[in-house]
């Protein structure tokens, strides 16, 4: 179909030209009648005034897909010269020209509209109606915003990685053994042989450092964890990252640093219009992200000293610490307890039960676990055997560690988790197309 696209509009100003889209809204008066066409870039106006198009308006419902030929005019009281499609130092934009002396053709059947009204600001069902009709919700401009927010956030941490000489890489999500030892792993039949859902990339992103060096990959990964919360999905985006040669965790957090600036950047110069229909600002990555020992951290949010683990109220605490002290949205934590992070994690060498792993903390959730890496054969079985671990199951991910691996670390982001803290969306299944969760296997 020969078509331009809403934004086009104004650079055919007193062309014939043929636009296409949903109906999003009709307004009907006596004397004239509004036709709003909705497209993947935005709004068009469509003027109706012959009457027996109007009769043909008036048949329509919302969400009908229609093509529409008609004159490109500027609304009344628009001024300005068509420079760019952009309205900006006078120029015509978008929201400025209006087709008018249409004819309009339908492209399918009239549509059942939705069970809730898509031209409104703000979708006002329920966050269960909104993901029982998904494919009908995600058209709304904040909820398609959120997903535009989310492909640029991913081509951002792969421009960054790429500008470093990472490898993408792509690893089995049907995997023989678990990552973290066996808990909370979906289990299905694998042609009779017990399989898992993988939990991460986690063991392959290590081998691959032996091949490349550095690797990343984006890809789904798998949690059986039975949380009903508004942060956790049984199913997520993670976005990985493992580098080999590292002198320990900080040189680890040290490209994370970059990598989140990346993606901020290609955020904001990429999905500008949909940050500005959610109103949001993107927040700087700090030169030097604050830092805190996993025991200071503790102190700071006022937990006891013994406590093995951050619970989310300390980490906003936390993260009010970090926005407080060093006006800054990013916090990392480091040296978590050894008994609290999987058995591939390094310890520190000067405090043994504590880790070379961290956490990056958003404005007060967890976004990011990363950390060096044990690196050496003999430490995979003394660090297995301390847990009580079999060996077997992990043969083939251990034997590699026999051949020789450099010194590494690596860290993992879960995408839509880093969207809904960037929106400020109450709930990670608010940026989700599809969710994935302890109640939800549909749409």
């Amino acid at each position: 179909m020969q078509r331009i696209l809403s934004h086009q509009l104004p650079t055919h100003l007193g062309a014939t030209v043929t636009v296409a889209g949903w109906v999003h809204r009709r307004r009907l008066f006596k004397s004239v009648a509004f036709l709003i066409l909705r497209d993947t870039t935005g709004l068009t106006q469509v003027v109706v005034t012959d009457p027996a198009t109007r009769a043909q308006v008036e048949q329509l419902t919302e969400e009908s897909v229609v093509a529409v030929t008609g004159t490109v005019a500027l609304r009344a009281g628009a001024t300005g010269a068509v420079t760019t499609v952009a309205a900006t130092d006078g120029a015509v934009g978008a929201d400025q020209v209006e087709l008018i002396e249409p004819v309009i053709r339908p492209l399918g059947t009239p549509a059942v509209p939705p069970p809730f009204d898509l031209f409104r600001p703000a979708l006002t069902a329920t966050l269960p109606t909104q993901l029982d009709h998904a494919p009908v919700a995600l058209r709304h401009p904040t909820r398609s915003a959120a997903l535009r927010i989310s492909a640029a956030a991913v081509a951002g941490f792969r421009a960054a990685l790429d500008a470093r000489d990472f490898v993408e890489i792509h690893t089995p999500k049907i995997v023989g053994s678990s990552t973290e030892s066996g808990a909370n792993v979906f289990a299905l039949d694998y042609f009779g042989r017990p399989a898992y859902l993988a939990q991460s990339p986690q063991f392959y992103k290590q081998l691959m450092v032996g091949v490349f060096e550095r690797v990343y990959e984006v890809g789904p990964v798998f949690r059986a964890e039975p949380h009903d919360t508004g942060r956790h999905l049984a199913q997520y985006t993670s976005l990985d990252a493992e580098l080999g040669f590292v002198s320990d965790h900080t040189d680890v957090m040290a490209v994370l640093r970059e990598v989140l600036a990346g993606m901020l950047a290609t955020v904001g110069d990429r999905a500008g219009a949909a940050l500005a229909t959610l109103g949001v600002t993107v927040p700087d990555v700090p030169e030097r992200i604050p830092a805190l020992h996993f025991t200071d951290a503790l102190r700071i949010a006022g937990a006891p000293a013994d406590e093995p683990d951050l619970a989310p109220a300390h980490e906003r605490a936390l993260g009010q610490w970090a926005l407080r002290e060093h006006g800054s949205d990013f916090v990392f934590v480091t040296g978590y307890p050894m008994a609290k992070r999987p058995f591939y994690t390094h310890p520190d060498p000067a405090r043994p039960g504590y880790s070379n792993g961290f956490d990056l903390l958003f404005r007060g959730v967890e976004l990011v676990t990363g950390g060096q890496r044990l690196h050496r054969h003999e430490e995979y079985l003394a660090a297995l055997a301390a847990r009580g671990e079999p060996v077997q199951p992990y043969a083939g991910y251990l034997d590699a560690f026999r051949h020789g691996m450099p010194p590494h670390g690596g860290f993992a982001i879960g995408l839509e988790r880093f969207v809904a803290r960037l929106t400020g969306a109450a709930n990670v299944r608010e940026v989700t197309a599809f969710p994935r969760d302890l109640h939800r296997l549909t749409p």
